[in-house]
């Protein structure tokens, strides 16, 4: 298995076997407070790199997800859906979407390089 990858918009990737796991990031889930509601994309949709595929609610703000690569929605995690608060309790293990492994991946920092992102906000 590889190791996370992270984007700006503070979006987690994790690449798997056949697939890679979305979700947002510890920082992101702190900013947001307590997680009200997730909108996630219907399976077998497609996701524009850049582009809101879903966004989340929580008692302070509505945030929209951005994908961090093109590509087709293969796995919806429900049990997000279901208890979105879910992502507060451990935001790194609930994942939000799976998606086809994309060929490369662009604008995106391993976690040391994503840690010395959060110190410049």
């Amino acid at each position: 298995m590889e190791e996370r990858l992270y984007t700006k918009e503070h979006i987690w990737i994790l690449p798997q076997a056949e697939k890679v796991l979305i979700g947002i990031t510890d920082y992101a889930q702190g900013k947001l407070g307590n997680v009200v509601f997730v909108n996630l994309p219907d399976l077998g949709d497609e996701m524009e790199k850049g582009e809101a595929f879903g966004d989340i609610e929580s008692v302070k703000t509505v945030s929209d997800l951005i994908a961090p690569f093109s590509g087709k929605i293969t796995d919806v995690n429900e049990a997000v859906i279901d208890s979105p608060e879910l992502i507060n309790e451990d935001a790194a293990e609930a994942w939000l979407i799976a998606a086809d492994i994309p060929t490369r991946y662009e604008d995106v920092m391993t976690e040391s390089e994503y840690k010395d992102y959060l110190q410049q906000l």
